[in-house]
């Protein structure tokens, strides 16, 4: 029997990571601007990487770093990604 300890649960965590990735989503769309160019612009060469993240697929996350240089490339305050 496997003892778990965590304060959380995998679906709350799940359900974190795609109320970020829609919060990214929404500002980058209201600002006009596309995947590929905040992708460029935050260092990341992979558009499809950024494009993963953004969608929740194959388990590709925005981390810390990405947030804050998204929150500079789109002139908004990082906590909005997290109220």
């Amino acid at each position: 029997m496997k003892n778990d300890f965590s304060n959380s649960n995998e679906e709350e965590i799940k359900y974190f990571h795609k109320s970020i990735s829609k919060k990214v989503r929404f500002y980058r769309e209201s600002k006009n601007i596309t995947q590929s160019d905040l992708a460029l612009d935050i260092g990341i060469k992979s558009v499809a990487f950024y494009s993963n993240c953004e969608n929740n697929k194959y388990n590709k996350r925005f981390n810390l770093e990405h947030l804050y240089k998204i929150s500079k490339s789109l002139k908004i305050d990082i906590n909005r990604f997290l109220e």
